[in-house]
């Protein structure tokens, strides 16, 4: 589990160092930030089977909030449900 998890790491520390040399420079935070959402929000809603009220109660936010990161983030409901 560490090491995939460190080749994770590697891996988007990789991609950070092309979205600097792609001129994403000053946008690399947010961008990061949201790929970490996206994807702790996806592997919840993956173990809840979809429930958003379990999902915001495991990661301790307002439904709403998951809702509305859900939209952002155009996480597919009907891929979690499965």
């Amino acid at each position: 589990m560490m090491d995939e998890e460190a080749r994770e790491i590697e891996k988007a520390l990789l991609e950070l160092d092309r979205m600097f040399l792609r001129g994403k420079e000053g946008k690399i935070y947010h961008i990061m930030l949201d790929a970490l959402d996206k994807s702790l929000i996806t592997n919840t809603l993956i173990i809840t089977f979809g429930n958003q009220i379990k999902a915001a109660r495991l990661l301790g936010i307002n439904r709403n909030t998951l809702r509305a990161k859900i939209k952002k983030l155009g996480i597919s409901l009907s891929e979690v449900k499965r």
